[in-house]
Protein backbone atom coordinates (compact mmCIF):
# COMPACT_ATOMS: atom_id res chain seq x y z
CA UNK A 1 0.00 0.00 0.00
CA UNK A 2 0.82 3.74 -0.33
CA UNK A 3 1.33 6.47 1.89
CA UNK A 4 -2.32 7.63 1.39
CA UNK A 5 -1.24 10.98 3.32
CA UNK A 6 1.52 11.90 0.79
CA UNK A 7 -0.58 11.31 -1.73
CA UNK A 8 -3.22 12.91 -0.80
CA UNK A 9 -0.77 15.76 0.21
CA UNK A 10 1.01 15.86 -3.07
CA UNK A 11 -2.77 15.84 -4.43
CA UNK A 12 -3.67 18.84 -2.84
CA UNK A 13 -0.04 20.75 -3.08
CA UNK A 14 -0.51 20.40 -7.47
CA UNK A 15 -4.57 21.94 -7.09
CA UNK A 16 -3.01 25.12 -5.11
CA UNK A 17 0.29 25.32 -6.85
CA UNK A 18 -0.09 28.75 -8.84
CA UNK A 19 2.71 28.53 -11.08
CA UNK A 20 2.07 26.98 -14.39
CA UNK A 21 4.91 25.45 -15.26
CA UNK A 22 5.78 24.27 -11.75
CA UNK A 23 1.98 23.11 -11.41
CA UNK A 24 2.44 20.79 -14.92
CA UNK A 25 5.28 19.23 -13.85
CA UNK A 26 3.80 18.48 -10.48
CA UNK A 27 0.92 17.13 -12.65
CA UNK A 28 3.39 14.90 -14.74
CA UNK A 29 4.83 13.55 -11.27
CA UNK A 30 2.38 12.77 -10.04
CA UNK A 31 -0.64 11.20 -12.41
CA UNK A 32 0.16 8.37 -14.88
CA UNK A 33 -0.02 9.75 -18.56
CA UNK A 34 -3.28 8.34 -19.30
CA UNK A 35 -4.66 9.40 -15.89
CA UNK A 36 -8.66 10.28 -15.71
CA UNK A 37 -10.12 13.03 -13.26
CA UNK A 38 -14.04 13.00 -12.89
CA UNK A 39 -16.12 15.59 -10.40
CA UNK A 40 -19.32 16.27 -10.26
CA UNK A 41 -18.72 19.64 -12.47
CA UNK A 42 -15.90 18.51 -14.99
CA UNK A 43 -13.86 15.14 -16.21
CA UNK A 44 -11.13 14.32 -18.59
CA UNK A 45 -8.18 12.38 -19.32
CA UNK A 46 -4.62 12.71 -19.44
CA UNK A 47 -1.92 15.12 -18.53
CA UNK A 48 -2.88 18.10 -20.57
CA UNK A 49 -6.72 17.97 -19.68
CA UNK A 50 -5.95 17.32 -16.13
CA UNK A 51 -3.55 20.36 -16.27
CA UNK A 52 -6.48 22.79 -18.20
CA UNK A 53 -9.22 21.45 -15.54
CA UNK A 54 -7.14 22.48 -12.27
CA UNK A 55 -6.05 25.80 -14.32
CA UNK A 56 -9.71 26.40 -14.92
CA UNK A 57 -10.45 25.66 -11.35
CA UNK A 58 -7.70 28.27 -10.21
CA UNK A 59 -9.21 31.06 -12.29
CA UNK A 60 -12.71 30.40 -10.92
CA UNK A 61 -11.72 30.56 -7.51
CA UNK A 62 -9.14 32.98 -7.57
CA UNK A 63 -6.99 32.80 -4.23
CA UNK A 64 -8.82 29.81 -2.51
CA UNK A 65 -6.56 27.06 -1.36
CA UNK A 66 -7.64 23.22 -0.77
CA UNK A 67 -6.89 22.32 2.44
CA UNK A 68 -6.65 18.05 3.68
CA UNK A 69 -9.62 17.68 6.16
CA UNK A 70 -9.58 14.31 8.64
CA UNK A 71 -7.10 11.58 8.04
CA UNK A 72 -6.68 9.54 4.62
CA UNK A 73 -6.56 6.02 4.46
CA UNK A 74 -6.59 3.38 1.98
CA UNK A 75 -6.31 0.08 1.34
CA UNK A 76 -4.60 -2.57 -1.99
CA UNK A 77 -4.51 0.63 -4.71
CA UNK A 78 -7.40 2.50 -3.56
CA UNK A 79 -6.74 6.27 -1.38
CA UNK A 80 -9.68 8.49 -0.56
CA UNK A 81 -9.28 11.73 1.76
CA UNK A 82 -11.54 14.97 2.54
CA UNK A 83 -10.98 18.41 1.73
CA UNK A 84 -11.88 21.72 1.98
CA UNK A 85 -12.14 24.80 -0.41
CA UNK A 86 -10.77 27.87 1.97
CA UNK A 87 -11.48 31.81 0.76
CA UNK A 88 -8.06 33.74 1.17
CA UNK A 89 -9.69 34.35 4.94
CA UNK A 90 -9.55 31.34 5.58
CA UNK A 91 -13.68 30.58 5.64
CA UNK A 92 -14.45 27.51 4.05
CA UNK A 93 -16.70 27.34 1.25
CA UNK A 94 -16.40 23.87 0.26
CA UNK A 95 -15.77 20.17 0.81
CA UNK A 96 -15.22 17.21 -0.39
CA UNK A 97 -13.94 13.78 -0.67
CA UNK A 98 -11.59 12.08 -3.33
CA UNK A 99 -11.17 8.71 -4.34
CA UNK A 100 -7.90 8.00 -6.24
CA UNK A 101 -6.75 4.59 -7.92
CA UNK A 102 -2.82 4.21 -7.51
CA UNK A 103 -0.53 2.82 -10.41
CA UNK A 104 2.17 0.07 -8.82
CA UNK A 105 4.78 3.07 -9.76
CA UNK A 106 2.51 5.43 -7.11
CA UNK A 107 1.17 7.60 -9.34
CA UNK A 108 -2.52 8.26 -9.76
CA UNK A 109 -4.22 6.55 -12.27
CA UNK A 110 -7.75 8.14 -11.40
CA UNK A 111 -9.25 10.36 -9.16
CA UNK A 112 -13.04 10.69 -8.54
CA UNK A 113 -14.28 13.61 -6.44
CA UNK A 114 -17.08 14.56 -4.81
CA UNK A 115 -18.66 17.64 -3.04
CA UNK A 116 -20.57 17.49 -0.05
CA UNK A 117 -23.43 18.91 0.91
CA UNK A 118 -22.98 20.75 3.95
Amino acid sequence: MHDAYAIAIDYLDTWNQRHAAARREQIARLFAPDATYADPLQSGAGIDTIDALIGGAQQQFGEHRFMLRGIPDGHNNVVRFGWSLLAPGGAAVAHGLDIATVTADGRLASVTGFLDRE
